[in-house]
């Protein structure tokens, strides 16, 4: 199993830049696919980025560009750097792992960190 805890959230100015961080306790860190999703209020939980073992990336339309997901297999932790922020990334943003085999995803959550995009 695998615990997780994010930081780095807040409030932001329109273009500025935030750094989240999520460290992860337990065993086989490197194993697990790393994402960061986020909620809006009234909206679906949505993928923003994610990251694989072989550090392959995927990111939201929304945000390429933008963001920036990274992973240290060593620290055992994945940051998501955010720049260019908008209000609409305004957001309770979750830290997530999971491994998926035989067709069974064990899904891992953070307790998540809010982002509020504002002037």
């Amino acid at each position: 199993q695998v615990q997780l805890v994010e930081s780095g959230g807040g409030l932001v100015q329109p273009g500025g830049s935030l750094r989240l961080s999520c460290a992860a306790s337990g065993s086989g860190f490197s194993l697990y696919v790393m994402g960061w999703y986020r909620q809006a209020p009234g909206k679906q939980r949505e993928l923003v980025a994610s990251i694989i073992p072989s550090r392959n990336t995927i990111y939201a339309d929304s945000v390429k560009g933008r963001f920036t997901i990274s992973r240290n297999n060593i620290k055992n932790t994945v940051d998501l750097q955010m720049n260019s922020l908008k209000p609409e990334d305004t957001a309770v943003y979750y830290c997530n792992a999971y491994t998926q085999r035989l067709g069974v995803r064990d899904d891992y959550w953070g307790q998540g960190t809010q982002v509020t995009v504002s002037s």
